[in-house]
Parts: structure tokens; C-alpha cells; sequence
């Protein structure tokens, strides 16, 4: 690799984007030994504030000017938050590799002195088919906004009593609390998460994917593409209420019409894990 490169990185320009970014950045002067810069962008979907995703397309509405940036050649590679990206990249585009995965859990966020909450703000339909029985009389809304911003309208202007979010990207942040705010992880076998929840995707070029081979993590590698492959299987999408993680060997599925399931898949093959959670939405 010539060290004397400079990889510039497309990025959203949210707090959470830029830490990932940065992150890859330091990897790649770390394990690449060249030079990165970060190239931040506003999205489509950073500038429609007012749109509903789920009407208006959900997840590529926050990639498609960083992946126009790179067919372009104007990028290098782009970084995303891996369970945000649609299933299939753009023609000449490819997800890359995957970083070590953080904690992939959910986070149950509620006010102070709120258990059963009767405004949650959440536009997930994987979230919210798996919170409705807890929660049956809630009403779901959306809150736009970095993360920092969603917990401030919940926190001190009262635009609801709670929300969910991810784990890895309020660790990322550095917000294990927040002030007028109770945090409670969720087991993923009680709140099952989304494809590729808790890691960072790279995406390229084709023809320069071997780039940034070393920058991932094979096991990572290993289990977000089976997610995403039982994602692609059951529709794709983030208006599709799935969960599923691979975690320790087992495997945590969720899909509304089936319930939850778990299954052990240690040295079991992609095509026998996919099997068999054929034969559970079967029964």
C-alpha cells in the first residue's frame, strides 16, 4: 500500500457518523499506514426533517449522495451504520467489510418516573411490533434528529415519555445517562435487534474492496451477512418488523406474524441456518 495515499471518507455529518468515521480513519492510518480524511455530507434524509422514512423510503434516503460521491470518484469509501443500509448497494458499490461489532442490544429509554408510557418515539416497526405487548396502549410517533437532539425533546420539551435506541451508537457518543432519562438495556432475546446492529460498514468500490480488507473483522464479517441474508430472504427493507442477531452461536430471530425464536448454529453452514429459519416461519 503506498503511504503516501489519502483516502477520503464520505460521511454523514451527525455526531454518531462522524465518530465512526473517525474511527475508520484510525484504522486505516493504524492498519494501512496512509493517510484518511474525512469528507462529511448532507443527506437526503439529514434535510427533509419533516418527511416520515416510512413513507418516503427509510434507509437510502441517508446514503445515496454518499454513494453518488464515490461512483463519482470524489470519495474513497463511504461509512455507514451497517443495520441502516439497504440490501442491495448500487450498481459498482459493495459493502466491503464490517468493523468489530459493539454491543448490538437495544435500549429502552424512558423518562423519569414513567414505567408504562403512552407516547414512545420510535418510526421502527421492528421495535415497535415487538414492544407492543409490553406497551399495548402506547401511541408511536417519530422524532427526527441526531440522538443527542431525540433525547432532549424527550427529556425537557415532552414530545414523549420514552423512545428506543441502540446500544453501540449511545456508547459511541459517550451518553450512558442523561439527565431526566432511565436507560435499560434489552436482552436481544426480549428485544431482538436489527440486521447488523452495532457495527460499522465500509463500502467501496468493487474493484477496491481488497483495500480495506484488514480494516474488518472476520467474525463480524461472518454473522452481519448472515443477518442480512435472512433480512434479503424475508423481503429486505426497514418497513419489514424483523429481527435477527447471531450471537455466541445462537441465532435470535423476530418477525411479527412468527413471534421470537433462538436457535444454537454452532458449525451449522449459511445455507442450513437459512433453512431453518425457513422451516420456523413455515410452521
Amino acid at each position: 500500500m503506498n503511504s503516501s495515499r489519502i483516502f477520503r471518507i464520505a460521511t454523514r455529518k451527525s455526531p454518531l457518523a462522524i465518530w465512526q468515521a473517525e474511527r475508520v480513519a484510525f484504522l486505516i492510518r493504524k492498519n494501512l499506514g496512509c493517510t484518511a480524511e474525512l469528507v462529511p455530507m448532507s443527506t437526503t434524509g439529514d434535510r427533509q426533517t419533516q418527511w416520515s422514512l416510512a413513507e418516503k423510503g427509510g434507509k437510502g434516503l441517508f446514503t445515496k449522495e454518499l454513494e453518488e460521491s464515490l461512483l463519482q470518484g470524489d470519495t474513497d469509501l463511504a461509512v455507514h451504520s451497517a443495520k441502516d443500509m439497504p440490501t442491495d448497494s448500487p450498481k459498482g458499490l459493495t459493502l466491503s467489510t464490517f468493523l468489530e461489532r459493539e454491543d448490538p442490544r437495544d435500549v429502552l429509554v424512558l423518562k423519569k418516573g414513567i414505567d408504562v408510557p403512552k407516547v414512545m418515539a420510535t418510526g421502527s416497526p421492528r421495535r415497535q411490533a415487538q414492544l407492543k405487548n409490553k406497551f399495548p396502549e402506547c401511541k408511536w410517533i417519530q422524532l427526527r434528529g441526531n440522538v443527542e437532539t431525540r433525547l432532549k425533546k424527550i427529556a425537557e420539551k415532552n414530545q414523549a415519555e420514552g423512545t428506543i435506541l441502540a446500544a453501540a451508537g449511545l456508547k459511541r457518543l459517550g451518553l450512558d445517562s442523561f439527565p431526566g432519562l432511565i436507560f435499560t438495556h434489552l436482552p436481544v432475546q426480549e428485544m431482538v435487534p436489527a440486521p447488523g446492529q452495532g457495527a460499522i460498514a465500509i463500502q467501496s468500490r468493487i474493484e477496491d474492496t481488497n483495500s480495506f480488507i484488514k480494516l474488518g473483522d472476520s467474525k463480524t464479517q461472518n454473522a452481519v451477512q448472515i443477518e442480512r441474508d435472512v433480512l434479503v430472504s424475508r423481503g429486505g427493507g426497514c418497513q419489514v418488523a424483523l429481527g435477527v442477531c447471531l450471537q455466541e452461536d445462537t441465532l435470535y430471530f423476530f418477525e411479527d406474524k412468527v413471534g421470537k425464536h433462538s436457535f444454537s448454529c454452532k458449525d451449522m453452514t449459511s445455507k442450513e441456518i437459512m433453512e431453518t429459519v425457513r422451516n420456523i416461519i413455515a410452521k
